[in-house]
């Protein structure tokens, strides 16, 4: 996915490392990784006024900053011939002032249209990064992402967090700053509760730099006014987008343990035994807010006496789901394996438990929310990269349905469908037909034209894959229930041919896993990956000697020093 290309770019110009090489060199470095090519549209993402001096008085600004831009203004009409600005080279001067909501909503703009990109990043993501490298900047930034970013745009969320990812992380004294500022409490979180946007974009801020900030820093976030902010947006008389970000804030906050302990304390888990009812809500907002609140139950905040869900839930009638055990943890996957939602600022991927090589075959994805998800098919062959972005139909092996932004991706090349944007509560259907070698996307039973791209690299081992952007959520069905828009076509679903044992089924919260994995015994001289075989393999030219040679066959760079691997040499003394 090329949105994370400009995150390599722009944290190597945090560690100072950005004066090195051109705008130019930077992407294509990152792009040749990928094999991407360069198109971006034909709409420039310049402002007219980014160059212009900002004029205005402090209370004019303020006056002029305290509305939310119409859609009209965001898409004003923009000079089709004027190229893009550069960002600013090692010897140019800052430049002057800009617009900072403008900036903000020209990003919010420009995401969609980030796919096959040339190899300049945004303007208004390079601007915006450089104006946070001073607090004063920084702060700037972060107001106006609470301020301008509307309530209805499904990436808005997404750009919060990929903005503040990218921005250099704040001081101690433009953190005490922003809380200043914002003064939160808990009534603070009852005002404007007929514009629930402000609040939510604050706990989206608030839930970033959670994330981003680690130890003393985060804790020192975490102060009694913001506590009970986020915990007051957790009330049933919220809107229910604000009680999700307040809850996905307190989750990131959780991730520090002195502050999972003062949220516990607090009594969350009586709050969230509330909304966890509504996992199942025909609502698709409502239903996000309970997948998560029952997620937090079973894995952050427990509450005595409440049984798990996982110790519940009835898998008798599930024979394939999403599988568990080769994901990062900050994908969250439901009990019963077949529901899938990503918080992080990641890009992360799941696949199916099961594997196919012949015939035809068809599941379905409901679809939970309506940003960046790329849904499709995978093979054993490849690659899931969370924080480089590499994600279904972003290599040769894969190909996936972007409805968000109406693509088609295989090989990290995209090409647009005619199709309309998915939305909340859509059907997504998928046919393999191995016989034909064609791949078909159908939404809410339309198909579109077969894909034949991935045969001409595989022609067997496909699993169902998906990869989500932040805040996303999809529900897949492997023929457990009937589907909504079967094929006309004779199909075979996972359901029927797969089998997992009970234990298989089962996805252990994270506190039941880690317990076990304290348990496992690990021999000395073992494999630093899998655990399982003897560490018999050294890599050249590093040198380094930790893994066994079914890991280190996989790997192209070592996982130490990232050098990259030129050979690999078994060292039969190790040999037991």
């Amino acid at each position: 996915m090329i949105i994370f290309g400009w995150a390599v770019f722009l944290a190597s110009r945090s560690l100072g490392q950005g004066l090195l090489l051109t705008l130019e060199e930077h992407i294509a470095r990152f792009l040749g990784t990928r094999g991407a090519t360069a198109t971006m549209g034909n709409s420039c993402i310049c402002r007219d006024d980014s160059g212009a001096e900002d004029s205005v008085d402090t209370q004019q600004q303020q006056a002029d900053n305290s509305a939310v831009p119409t859609a009209d203004m965001r898409s004003q009409p923009r000079d089709p011939v004027r190229p893009p600005r550069r960002g600013r080279g090692p010897h140019e001067p800052r430049r002057k002032k800009q617009n900072v909501d403008g900036l903000v909503l020209d990003t919010l703009a420009v995401i969609r249209t980030l796919v096959d990109n040339d190899q300049e990043p945004p303007y208004s993501m390079i601007t915006l990064h450089e104006m946070a490298e001073t607090d004063e900047g920084w702060l700037d930034v972060v107001q106006s992402l609470i301020r301008v970013i509307p309530l209805e745009d499904p990436l808005g969320p997404a750009v919060i967090t990929l903005l503040l990812d990218e921005c250099p992380l704040p001081t101690k004294d433009a953190l005490q700053k922003l809380t200043e500022i914002l003064n939160l409490n808990g009534e603070v979180a009852c005002q404007d509760s007929g514009h629930p946007a402000k609040h939510r974009n604050t706990s989206a801020v608030l839930g970033c730099l959670a994330e981003k900030l680690a130890g003393p820093a985060s804790i020192g976030l975490l102060s009694p006014g913001i506590l009970e902010y986020l915990l007051q947006c957790l009330k049933l008389q919220s809107h229910p987008t604000v009680m999700l970000f307040a809850l996905i804030a307190l989750e990131k906050f959780a991730q520090t343990s002195e502050n999972k302990l003062t949220i516990s304390e607090s009594s969350i888990s009586d709050r969230l035994v509330t909304l966890e009812s509504w996992a199942d809500d025909p609502d698709y907002l409502k239903r996000q807010v309970g997948f998560c609140a029952q997620w937090s139950l079973d894995n952050l905040f427990l509450k005595e006496g409440r049984q798990l869900t996982y110790e519940k839930v009835d898998l008798n009638s599930i024979k394939a789901m999403l599988n568990s055990n080769d994901v990062s943890e900050y994908l969250k996957i439901s009990p019963h394996g077949l529901e899938a939602r990503c918080d992080a600022s990641s890009f992360e991927s799941v696949r199916c438990t099961f594997c196919v090589d012949a015939g035809v075959w068809y599941y379905e994805v409901t679809v939970v929310t309506s940003g960046v998800m790329q849904i499709g098919w995978a093979t054993r062959d490849s690659k899931f990269l969370n924080h480089e972005g590499y994600g279904i139909g972003d290599d040769e092996y894969s190909c996936a349905y972007d409805g968000c932004r109406q693509l088609i991706w295989y090989n990290a090349r995209s090409k647009p469908h005619q199709h309309p944007c998915w939305k909340e509560g859509d059907t997504v259907g998928f046919l393999l037909d191995l016989n034909e070698k064609q791949m078909i996307f159908f939404l809410n039973g339309n198909q579109l034209p077969p894909e034949k791209q991935v045969f001409s690299s595989t022609v067997s081992g496909f699993f169902a894959a998906a990869s989500f952007m932040s805040y996303q959520q999809c529900e897949f069905n492997f023929g457990g229930k009937p589907f909504k828009y079967p094929p006309s076509m004779k199909f075979s679903t996972f359901n029927d041919y797969a089998f997992l044992t009970a234990e298989e089924k089962i996805i252990l919260p994270r506190h039941r896993r880690l317990a076990l994995l304290k348990q496992v015994s690990i021999r000395e001289n073992c494999c630093s990956l899998c655990c399982d075989e003897v560490a018999d393999t050294q890599l050249k030219p590093c040198g380094h000697s930790d893994l066994c040679m079914d890991c280190a066959l996989q790997l192209e760079t070592c996982p130490l020093c990232r050098k990259e691997i030129v050979s690999r040499v078994r060292q039969i003394s190790h040999i037991s």
